[in-house]
């Protein structure tokens, strides 16, 4: 049987149907790429926010490690109003930096809300770190002030002190100024005629003579010399009652009241009339009056 079709129309059909199929081919390729071009867009994207996350734990972790430098300069100040502050930006660092770490896929928008948390948190860290460094500086120049006057207080009491020792030595000086003299202090023992008696064994008096010379700086009037023998033995001679002297009550070997005038007084003397044995050896002569003791003498009597 023959064909009604021309071999050209097979031809034709048969093009045409290659060109049917081509293009569902193109078509199915195409839209493939264009899938896969989403897909790696997409990705793109994903791997875009992760990095930007990424940055943003960094800048976080970075304004972290600041602020946990100003922190003791922060809770040093004296300023409640500033540490509040100070404490609740710390916080929120602490919350973005959980955010950070805990979500693995943020959004762009939150990335972008996030962002601009981190520089305003940056913007509060650079004013903080502004208003601790001026109160160090003012607390620093408090301390600088505090310390010259400290230096200044040393300086008048040590001023004070020498001050002082010197009027005390000044009131020493005026004192002792007042004090009585004595000079030519001598221990003679006497017989029983009242002359010399070189053998103390045969003594019946022990004369003590002195000479309280001029002191203009000592107040004249009535003045009582008090007299302490001791002898080798360290036993007071005599019983001549007792006088004051350094807050307590001393025994006396003998007194005599004079009346001095502020000019020299030569040849006084003081009897002790003997009631015991004496024996040889060294004997303490003293005297005192108004409560100084006016001299301390040894003397050495022999048999």
């Amino acid at each position: 049987m023959k064909s009604k079709f021309s071999p050209f129309v097979w031809v034709t059909i048969g093009l045409a149907i290659l060109l049917i199929i081509a293009i569902i081919v193109g078509i199915t390729t195409f839209t493939r790429q264009k899938n896969h071009n989403q897909e790696l867009e997409q990705s793109l994207e994903e791997m875009k926010l992760n990095n930007e996350q990424l940055q943003l734990a960094g800048e976080v972790n970075a304004i972290n490690v600041e602020f946990a430098q100003y922190e003791d300069q922060a809770r040093r100040i004296a300023n409640d109003s500033i540490l509040s502050k100070y404490n609740a930006a710390k916080s929120k660092v602490e919350e973005l930096k959980r955010e950070l770490k805990n979500e693995k896929n943020l959004s762009r928008e939150r990335i972008n809300q996030l962002q601009n948390e981190i520089n305003t948190l940056r913007g509060l860290l650079r004013h903080y770190i502004a208003q601790i460094d001026s109160l160090n500086r003012e607390n620093a120049g408090l301390k600088a002030e505090n310390q010259e006057i400290r230096t200044q207080n040393e300086q008048l009491s040590s001023r004070v002190q020498e001050v002082t020792a010197h009027n005390e030595n000044l009131s020493q000086r005026m004192t002792l100024a007042e004090k009585l003299n004595v000079t030519g202090v001598s221990l003679t023992p006497l017989n029983n005629k009242g002359k010399s008696e070189k053998n103390v064994t045969k003594a019946k008096q022990l004369m003590v003579t002195f000479t309280i010379p001029q002191n203009n700086s000592t107040p004249v009037g009535n003045k009582t010399i008090y007299l302490r023998i001791t002898n080798p033995e360290g036993a007071l001679l005599g019983n001549g009652g007792s006088f004051p002297f350094e807050g307590g009550s001393v025994p006396c070997t003998a007194r005599k009241a004079i009346d001095y005038t502020g000019d020299e007084i030569s040849g006084i003397t003081i009897y002790w009339d003997v009631n015991t044995t004496l024996n040889p050896g060294d004997y303490t002569v003293e005297l005192f009056t108004d409560g100084y003791r006016l001299t301390s003498r040894h003397f050495t009597l022999k048999k």
